[in-house]
């Protein structure tokens, strides 16, 4: 519960079946389970990528606003989160209201195995490394180093791990996700890197875009593989 909630002032679960108002997390999650929900599964949908998604259609769109969905395994429900913040900057007061929808049951959209997803982020990874260093437009320079030493940092201050039971290959597959997709933040933060020409630029977005697909790609696998492997009687 700690890990969901974060440094956030507070979650609440609004549309909750059985409730007339919002409720706190803790009974939401005691609620959803008295519902038959056996298991939580990530989504983090993108534009042109509803992946992890199953519909309807205002429930994907919800989603894809939010960039991220959380999907009930055991129930047709689904929850997006809202966030709200006020303050002064240095003291910001952040509050989430998870909206909780009515879902498709069927499977999420081009969510991989784990096998999938570690050998295509690998595979992803040369070839964008190929492309950029032939290129030679990958980020450079002051900026850019100290963004990669701010990377480095927060990568051991806040590694992210999964809960007691995941699969080994499952703690694999979301730190090296994780790290590839901070890289990617890293190399769009720093503008068009050492692209100079207008060609450099479109070839350098089309080298990380696809990259960056499937980071995420990889981060749902692994965030879902518990709830996977269990399905298929693997636990």
């Amino acid at each position: 519960m700690a890990a969901v909630v974060g440094d956030d002032a507070v979650h609440r679960v609004e549309g909750l079946p059985g409730e007339s108002g919002p409720v706190g997390l803790t009974l939401a999650l005691g609620r959803l389970r008295a519902l038959g929900v056996t298991g939580l599964r990530v989504a983090l949908p993108a534009a042109g990528h509803p992946l992890g998604l199953s519909g309807p259609p205002e429930f994907n769109k919800r989603a894809l606003e939010a960039e991220e969905a959380v999907i009930c395994h055991g129930g047709a429900l689904g929850l997006v989160p809202e966030v709200y913040s006020a303050g002064p900057s240095g003291d910001v007061h952040v509050e989430v209201v998870w909206h909780c929808l009515e879902v498709r049951e069927a499977p999420p959209a081009d969510v991989p195995s784990l096998g999938e997803a570690e050998r295509e982020l690998a595979e992803a990874l040369r070839e964008a490394t190929a492309v950029l260093s032939q290129l030679d437009v990958a980020a450079s320079g002051p900026v850019a180093e100290a963004a990669i030493d701010a990377y480095r940092a927060r990568a051991e201050r806040g590694r992210e791990l999964l809960a007691p039971g995941y699969p080994p290959r499952a703690v694999r597959v979301l730190e090296l996700a994780q790290r590839v997709g901070l890289l990617i933040s890293v190399a769009y933060e720093n503008g068009d890197g050492g692209a100079v020409s207008a060609s450099e630029m479109v070839a350098r977005g089309a080298a990380l875009r696809p990259v960056e697909r499937t980071a995420r790609r990889a981060m749902v696998a692994a965030y879902n593989s518990f709830v996977e492997e269990r399905e298929r009687g693997v636990r």
